[in-house]
């Protein structure tokens, strides 16, 4: 018995164990990761898409704003614990969507909130007839005079709460540049008068239901103070605010008119249809994998076990690399695991047909062994590669068409095949030298080879 059989024997042991470990059960939490991430399809949740207004931005900086959107509305997301959500940016032309997905989450409108596309605060003053209106002034921006609204889109990202010593909440926000100018002219104007607080289109309110409108003291430049707010709410407030800005209008245009904060499409996975899904995904792949070992073991006798053997290590592997990258699986990318289950069975095809041919030609069944993986590995080789590159190509298009899900079924096809190839090379390849090398099984019938009856003399 080869030395190095047994140290690869003891590795793939520990291998297992390991991910036995960390795949059960699957909502244990391992390394931070906590049970196995489903997408959209399988967990249900909220999927929304939003058209970007880019009108005023140059077409050379477009790619590089719309990828600095896409980061902020992730960490907006991520900053409330959801780390499972997708954000894609969808080109077509000259126009950009944003697609954005939060499984988990199916009330579309706390969904929403999450991204934060209504999180900019806006400041209003009253005219003549005490209607609240944008508080707007003229500032130089590049050279050039505008028209601006005063809101948090001029605040720093280094917004803080603190409280005074009878439990009041403030939130501390710091402008920018252009904020500094906007909020000194506006205030100088507005000396004695109100100036209330809006998020969206709904006023801040105190804890008695009164809109947060303090009166203008003093001139404010660059730092000023929001108070009455709950002090959760303004916690919340202040975390989302620091998570970025989104510097480009998003909503939908309509007949030429573009309606911000409205998305151009909106959808709810109920969780039952999801559950739904995984039911169906499960007992579809336990009827194929059962069909497989049936098949291995009924032609390919003792090579056939081996592999059912190596094919239920391939699958505890897989389980806990999903979980421990960790690997977002969606329906299609159930399918690529299935698909790749399959490549991983002809790979043990090819193998043990080679094999059968060398013992047929008269070698021992250590020789035949050898033989047999050194020949078919040539073939697994090239067919894994164009696989690969198919994989490559897939996960390339998903991505510029902002198709999530053929991005799915191409990632998990790819570790899939990869896993695969080691496990019919490698764990086969062990178990069966070691049997070989014990001398456990020497009867070729045991192999799927019938042996050739001696001939007699005449």
């Amino acid at each position: 018995m080869r030395r190095g059989s047994v140290y690869l024997l003891i590795f793939i042991l520990a291998l297992v164990g390991f991910a036995l470990w960390s795949i059960v059960p699957l909502d244990r939490n391992v390394f931070g990761r906590e049970g196995l991430r489903l997408g959209l399809d399988l967990a249900g949740g909220s999927y929304m898409v939003y058209q970007a207004d880019v009108s005023d931005i140059e077409a050379g900086n477009r790619d590089e704003i719309m990828k600095g959107v896409k980061e902020v509305i992730e960490k907006r997301i991520n900053a409330l614990g959801i780390t499972e959500s997708t954000v894609q940016i969808q080109k077509q032309g000259g126009e950009y969507n944003i697609v954005i997905q939060i499984p988990g989450i199916a009330d579309i409108e706390k969904a929403k909130e999450m991204v934060g596309l209504f999180t900019v605060l806006e400041f209003r003053e009253q005219d003549e007839e005490g209607i609240w209106v944008p508080a707007t002034g003229i500032v130089t921006v590049n050279g050039e005079e505008k028209e601006l609204v005063l809101s948090s889109r001029y605040f720093k990202e280094n917004t803080y709460v603190t409280v005074d010593q009878l439990g009041s909440a403030f939130l501390m926000f710091e402008l920018d540049e252009t904020g500094a100018q906007l909020f000194k002219q506006i205030s100088t104007r507005l000396i004695g008068k109100p100036l209330a607080i809006y998020l969206g289109d709904e006023p801040l309110r105190d804890e008695d239901g009164h809109i947060i409108a303090p009166t203008v003291r003093s001139v404010i430049e660059d730092k000023g103070q929001i108070e009455g707010l709950h002090l959760v709410d303004a916690q919340e407030l202040s975390r989302v605010l620091n998570a970025g800005r989104i510097n480009v209008p998003l909503g939908r245009w309509v007949e030429g008119e573009f309606e911000p904060s409205v998305p151009l499409y909106e959808r709810t996975v109920k969780a039952t249809l999801g559950q739904d899904s995984i039911q169906k995904s499960i007992r579809a792949a336990g009827i194929g994998i059962v069909l497989l070992l049936l098949f291995m073991l009924v032609y390919y006798r003792l090579p056939g076990l081996v592999a059912c053997l190596s094919l239920g290590i391939y699958g505890v592997v897989l389980l806990a690399i999903f979980k421990l990258v960790p690997i977002t699986l969606t329906l299609p990318g159930v399918a690529g695991f299935i698909l790749s289950l399959g490549m991983a069975v002809d790979a043990n095809v090819l193998i043990f047909e080679r094999i059968k041919e060398e013992l047929r030609g008269g070698r021992s069944l250590a020789a035949a062994v050898e033989a047999g993986f050194n020949r078919a590995w040539t073939a697994i080789r090239d067919s894994n590669i164009t696989t690969f590159i198919a994989c490559l190509v897939l996960f390339w298009l998903g991505g510029e068409l902002g198709a999530l899900m053929v991005r799915g079924f191409a990632l998990t096809l790819f570790i899939g095949v990869a896993l695969s190839m080691l496990t019919a090379i490698v764990v086969t390849r062990t178990f069966l030298r070691l049997i070989i090398g014990s001398r456990a099984v020497t009867n070729l019938a045991a192999y799927g080879v019938t042996p050739f009856p001696a001939k007699r003399g005449t």
